[in-house]
């Protein structure tokens, strides 16, 4: 089987997109309603979790596979956020649970199936 860069970077960054309107917007609606920020920023975070909806659509494979590898992703993108914007270190037990996370993702998403069965990149070529 030869590896499809393009399309393995094509999923990706809809993965990262969908990550920082998921981590994101959550992350305006707890500024609201949990540090007392401007009802704006609230209604700013619905809209991009809207879009946090839609971004996923353009992964090339089924809704299931999708986002269960989501979940994986979003484990490492949390634990990064909590790094960059709220200067939190992750311990050893959230760098093994990324870990994991990670190959869950890897597994779910990206290994081969069984002859035309879809993966989570594009393999009818």
């Amino acid at each position: 089987m030869r590896i499809k860069y393009k399309e393995i970077l094509y999923s990706v960054f809809f993965f990262f997109l969908a990550g920082l309107c998921e981590i994101g917007g959550g992350y305006l609606v707890w500024l609201w309603l949990r540090e007392s920020y401007s009802w704006i920023l609230g209604v700013f975070g619905g809209l991009v979790l809207f879009l946090y909806g839609i971004v996923p659509t353009f992964q090339k494979t089924h809704f299931h596979r999708t986002y269960a590898a989501y979940g994986g992703i979003f484990i490492i993108m949390a634990i990064g956020w909590g790094y960059f914007f709220e200067g939190i270190v992750p311990d050893t037990f959230d760098i093994i649970g990324t870990i994991i996370a990670m190959i869950g993702v890897i597994i779910i998403f990206y290994y081969p199936r069984k002859e035309g069965e879809k993966i989570g990149i594009d393999s009818s070529n």
